[in-house]
């Protein structure tokens, strides 16, 4: 058995963001979770570098880890509560004038990670500028190639993005889980660009035996204003062949609180 989890946390843009934080820690230390794929993983561009970052592993062209990086802050919470992740960090833009924005995995295993460019934009202050997070690990004693996306909207770049992706997954020749917040809903363009291409990539949601949930966004947030729709745009997405038991969308305000302008997706694999 595997247990995965996806969120886009909104971090340090969150009103009481420190109170979600230690919420955040509750919920992740009763899971578990063998993986954690994390996005809008910020830190501030003026604050100090870290000393201490336990279990990072460094990928190039990203800056430095600094004390208030939300991931090494979860990792550090974590460890006291006896899991030890291995982690890395890609990242991608500046965020809201003052932030180092990125994305995250953490797991229990080893990870060897590579930071992957799919945007045409290569400048740090343009927020279309998008990198992908790819890591090697091994999950019940086999090898896997697992990613961490915040990708742009269907109108703004996605296609493009999915496609460079898309070859990197499919050069590896392994099976691959993706996971993150695509910026693309369930029966939209993106989403069948997704599920219909070459890797044949099937969705949690829709495989497991046991789903719970069926949104991770409510009406307008911040990249979705004048939304009026609940829409799932986070996913988790697994080669074909994986057995799913349960897919559930957390930190919903439900069992677990809601910590996010998103919620979460939660997994477990039966391998």
């Amino acid at each position: 058995m595997m247990k995965i989890l996806t969120l886009n946390t909104h971090s340090w843009m969150e009103e009481h963001p420190q109170e979600k934080l230690e919420q955040l820690v509750d919920t992740l230390a009763e899971k578990a979770c063998d993986l954690i794929f994390l996005q809008e993983i910020n830190q501030l561009i003026s604050s100090e570098p870290a000393e201490v970052t336990p279990g990072y592993v460094a990928v190039s062209d990203s800056p430095a880890i600094h004390v208030d990086n939300y991931a090494l802050l979860l990792v550090t919470a974590l460890r006291e509560r006896g899991l030890d992740y291995y982690w890395s960090w890609a990242y991608n833009h500046i965020g809201y004038d003052k932030y180092q924005e990125g994305v995250a995995i953490l797991s229990l295993t080893p990870l060897h990670p590579r930071l992957l460019r799919v945007s045409d934009s290569t400048d740090e202050t343009d927020y279309r500028t998008r990198c992908v997070l790819l890591a090697q690990t091994h999950l019940s004693g086999h090898p896997y190639l697992v990613a961490s996306v915040h990708l742009s909207w269907w109108e703004k770049g996605f296609a493009r993005e999915w496609l460079r992706l898309e070859r990197a997954l499919e050069e590896a020749q392994l099976p691959v889980i993706v996971a993150g917040d695509f910026n693309n809903p369930v029966a939209g363009p993106g989403y069948q660009l997704m599920t219909s291409g070459p890797l044949e990539l099937a969705d949690s949601h829709k495989q497991a035996r046991v789903v719970s949930g069926e949104h991770t966004i409510q009406a307008a947030i911040d990249g979705w204003e004048g939304n009026r729709q609940q829409l799932k745009v986070d996913h988790i997405l697994l080669s074909q062949g994986i057995p799913v038991s349960l897919s559930q969308v957390v930190f919903d305000g439900g069992n677990t609180p809601q910590v996010s302008d998103h919620f979460g997706v939660f997994a477990v694999l039966d391998v």
